[in-house]
């Protein structure tokens, strides 16, 4: 994990962007984040 700052929150896999909350302009749900990682992990 690497700290933001301003209120960034994403979250990256392998680099690869899979959630800013930025670009959503929402905090995303917990079993959103894990469904999401399972998607790229497949």
């Amino acid at each position: 994990m690497i700290e933001g700052s301003g209120g960034i929150f994403d979250v990256k896999l392998n680099d690869e962007m899979i959630f800013s909350k930025h670009e959503a302009d929402r905090f995303p749900e917990h079993q959103e984040i894990l469904d999401l990682i399972a998607a790229k992990s497949s």
